[in-house]
């Protein structure tokens, strides 16, 4: 059983890695190429405001499905998982809401700011800090208090 769930857990590591080597293939974004060629003088891409957020609203939910089936077989605990999709959103709210507001400013809140705000919602980086907040919280769990 605990095979399987680990099959489970690379699966869904392997749907993560799908999503960022298929990104071009599977999503409307116009700010690829313009991060990609790292050049900060490149002019500013044109683009639909709807399909761009319905396309990054997509590669979140596919990363938080991914990403939660991850923790759950990591971890078997459903509140947990919970916790970790609550979280997940939390900071996709934050960091979507940021990087639209760059993206109508045409980035004038700076360029680095931009593109690591563009980072945290196309990519689930938020998944890399709670596993070892989850594992640590295990841990308490088990150490038996003093």
């Amino acid at each position: 059983m605990k095979i399987l769930n680990w099959f489970i857990v690379a699966l869904g590591i392997f749907g993560l890695i799908s999503v960022r080597m298929l990104e071009d293939q599977l999503f409307y974004d116009p700010f690829l190429n313009y991060f990609h060629e790292a050049n900060k003088n490149a002019p500013f891409p044109d683009f639909i405001w709807g399909k761009l957020i319905l396309n990054y609203l997509f590669r979140f939910l596919l990363n938080l499905m991914f990403s939660a089936l991850v923790v759950y077989f990591i971890f078997k605990n459903k509140r947990w998982t919970v916790q970790a999709i609550v979280l997940m959103l939390l900071v996709f709210v934050l960091t979507f809401s940021l990087y639209l507001y760059s993206i109508y400013t045409e980035f004038e809140i700076g360029y680095l700011f931009s593109f690591y705000m563009r980072r945290f919602v196309i990519q689930p980086l938020i998944l890399l800090l709670i596993i070892p907040l989850f594992y640590y919280r295990k841990h308490l769990q088990i150490v038996p208090k003093i």
